[in-house]
């Protein structure tokens, strides 16, 4: 069964980064119109071809989440000096995490002068040429407003830029007024038609989506481990309660996507050393309706009941909608045993992990309030050192995608003397 459809899966993508922070991926949406409006210009692309640049593209400064985190308010700056480094990392991410890993050199060249860039041997090349004054065109024009000219790059045509390329660009503005409709907003209703041309597999619409949950790493690794973690305990739960495949694969994604709102929550109250106060708490709950605000219209329904009621309890006492048991189906109850795990497992900044004793007396006492499903939580506690053991397995392979993508930075950043 089809989840999330493939354009959504872009525009959700799109979303949830601009949680973390919104001007640079407006910033990516901007390239990517004007760079597709380039490639469109240029026929060489199909559309469906098209639509795929316009996702790498828009995603052409991911590397900037984890390199640039305290520069990225400075545009400018963190563009023009020292570039290389999320564009390395961009490439990693992309490569190892996304089904479009031969695009991924675009993101690692897309600063490269084009001099230089001439002499690799990349098919997508030229995108990446593209990219760059694209690139510029929108930092310096936000930069300078009145006083940008377009023109003043032509100077470096051939050298630092590819004078097909500048030549495309000052024709594409020509004919279709490209900085106005950027200025306007309209640019987004032409983004929208061409993503309406993304063509993705089952199996690449489920690693874009684990993709964005390696993104939720960009505010914090722990982040993943806790995701990662409620997905584990969830299959495993699932699979001991004999759920049909359809339930199961609903119960995925919906813990796949159940926090993706934590991410609009400031992170000196997620990773406060202490207990929240009122005020703190009631903005942490908001991260249900930023989900709901981002999935709807996205996933599919069922999907949305699931990750959305990972905070209801079985007596009412849960939020936002307070619903009762009777109410709920059993993938929510399982969503909900797991995410309660998960927090009293994993480590938090103002407490100890919790052994296993005091996490089962926990689950069997808010199974006894009615809060938590008994007959979930008889099922993970009978199995709990399988069950945890997974989890840990498989969050090990989490820190060992972050060591490996690490090292590698570490060794083509010493290549391009970083």
């Amino acid at each position: 069964m089809e989840y999330i459809k493939s354009k959504d899966i872009f525009l959700l993508m799109r979303d949830i980064l601009k949680l973390i922070h919104p001007r640079l991926m407006e910033h990516g949406s901007r390239v990517a119109y004007m760079v597709y409006m380039m490639l469109r210009e240029e026929g060489k692309y199909e559309e469906f071809e098209l639509a795929d640049i316009v996702m790498t593209a828009t995603m052409h400064d991911i590397g900037a989440y984890k390199t640039e985190a305290g520069r990225i308010n400075d545009m400018l700056r963190y563009e023009t000096k020292e570039s290389m480094a999320h564009c390395i990392y961009g490439h990693l991410f992309f490569k190892y995490l996304s089904p479009l890993p031969d695009l991924a050199k675009v993101i690692m060249y897309h600063h490269m002068e084009y001099e230089q860039l001439q002499k690799v041997d990349y098919a997508y090349k030229q995108i990446a040429a593209y990219i760059s004054i694209a690139d510029r065109m929108d930092i310096y024009s936000n930069a300078l407003v009145s006083q940008f000219d377009m023109h003043m790059f032509q100077k470096q045509a051939g050298t630092k830029f590819s004078s097909e390329g500048l030549f495309l660009f000052y024709n594409c503005e020509e004919k279709y007024g490209m900085f106005e409709k950027l200025r306007s907003g309209e640019y987004k209703e032409e983004l929208d038609r061409i993503v309406e041309y993304m063509i993705f597999s089952n199996e690449d619409k489920k690693k874009f989506l684990e993709m964005l949950m390696y993104c939720m790493g960009f505010v914090s690794k722990s982040k993943v481990v806790d995701t990662l973690t409620t997905v584990c305990i969830c299959e495993d739960i699932a699979r001991d309660m004999m759920l049909p495949p359809s339930e199961r694969e609903i119960l995925y994604y919906g813990a796949l996507i159940h926090d993706v709102g934590m991410l609009s929550i400031p992170r000196e109250i997620t990773d406060a050393p202490r207990k929240l106060e009122k005020e703190e708490i009631r903005l942490v709950r908001t991260h249900v309706d930023t989900a709901r605000k981002i999935l709807s219209n996205r996933m599919k329904k069922e999907v949305m009941d699931v990750a959305l009621a990972h905070h209801e309890r079985g007596d009412g006492s849960g939020y936002p909608l307070r619903l009762k048991d009777i109410q709920m189906n059993v993938p929510q109850r399982i969503l909900q045993v797991a995410d309660t795990v998960t927090a009293l497992v994993n480590e938090r900044k103002y407490r100890e992990i919790l052994p296993k004793e005091k996490v089962v007396d926990i689950l069997n006492d808010e199974a006894s309030k009615g809060r938590l499903k008994r007959q979930v939580v008889v099922t993970f506690v009978k199995s709990y050192d399988r069950i945890m053991r997974r989890a840990r397995q498989e969050s090990a392979e989490i820190l060992k995608m972050y060591e490996t993508l690490n090292k590698q930075y570490e060794v083509i950043s010493k290549k391009y003397k970083i």
